[in-house]
């Protein structure tokens, strides 16, 4: 079976599509929250308050040789740094998909490092290794998802999966799981105990 190889692709501008020489060994992906300290005085220590999630970023190295060829390298490593250039189109970094395998990556160039470490008779590097730090591009409508927009004094739709329970859901949903009853009743449950995943459930206002 032949080996995968890891794309570059772009979206906005579509088109390029850039593939790697050599896999890389490895890759990391950082994910982190911020929060604030909130000082209480008279507390031993401050209280945290949650502010944002930040984007997701994809760091790692790409290697590229042509010490076979005696090509000049920089004829493969620039169409990766090309893509911190501004697009015509956009006036901005181009958007793309980094993709191996099950990893799709939606992102933007964030920041590229390159190092030359072997050289042809005359000058011209024939070995070179990219550090490539991608941010990721989360489209507004995708985010806007997420949010919650369901208010408290209005019904609700939830799914049930797996580890779920009508009293779990009436303490997520009402802080009491002795009030699981509404929910039965409004769902059309005669039996709690034998729900399926996947079944669709209605949680009502409590008056």
């Amino acid at each position: 079976m032949p080996l995968t190889k890891a794309l570059i692709i772009t979206t906005t501008p579509r088109g390029q599509v850039i593939p790697v020489m050599f896999n890389p060994p490895q890759y990391e992906i950082t994910k982190t929250n911020e929060f604030a300290e909130i000082a209480i005085p008279g507390l031993g220590s401050s209280l945290l308050q949650f502010v944002k999630g930040n984007i997701q970023t994809l760091k790692l190295d790409l290697f590229f040789d042509t010490t076979d060829t005696r090509r000049d390298v920089r004829f493969f490593t620039s169409k990766v740094v090309g893509l911190t250039a501004l697009s015509a189109v956009t006036h901005a970094p181009p958007v793309m998909l980094f993709i191996w395998g099950s990893l799709v990556f939606p992102c933007v160039l964030d920041s590229v490092t390159e190092r030359f470490d072997y050289f042809g008779a005359n000058g011209a590097p024939l070995r070179a290794t990219l550090s490539v730090s991608l941010k990721g591009y989360d489209v507004i409508e995708s985010l806007l998802s997420l949010v919650p927009f369901e208010s408290a004094d209005r019904t609700k739709r939830r799914v049930f999966k797996a580890g779920d329970s009508l009293q779990r859901i009436a303490a997520e949903e009402y802080d009491d799981p002795r009030k699981w009853r509404p929910i039965a009743q409004a769902s059309n449950i005669d039996n709690p105990l034998t729900i399926p995943n996947g079944r669709g459930l209605t949680v009502p206002t409590l008056k």
